[in-house]
């Protein structure tokens, strides 16, 4: 398993979000505010089986709007390794 951090724009939050859930992703929001993006920003993390990996991020990619300024990033994305995953 994967846990898939995405950083991305606060206008985006809604595009991605529903076009996760609508591949049936798990998603979890948290509001942020930091160096990576300078504005308002939400922070993804999204649970995934490796071999699904690909396919989430190239939704995150597709979801997201082109920033009016050219230094702007869309998202940044983190996929770290899941060592143990639990519900409680």
């Amino acid at each position: 398993m994967k846990l898939i951090i995405a950083i991305i724009r606060d206008v985006d939050n809604e595009a991605v979000c529903q076009s996760l859930i609508g591949a049936n992703f798990r998603v979890t929001q948290v509001a942020s505010t930091g160096g990576f993006l300078r504005k308002g920003s939400t922070t993804l993390m999204i649970g995934v089986e490796e071999d699904r990996v690909q396919e989430a991020i190239g939704i995150i990619r597709q979801s997201t709007s082109s920033p009016q300024e050219a230094n702007i990033k869309r998202a940044t994305i983190f996929v770290l390794n899941v060592t143990q995953f639990t519900q409680i």
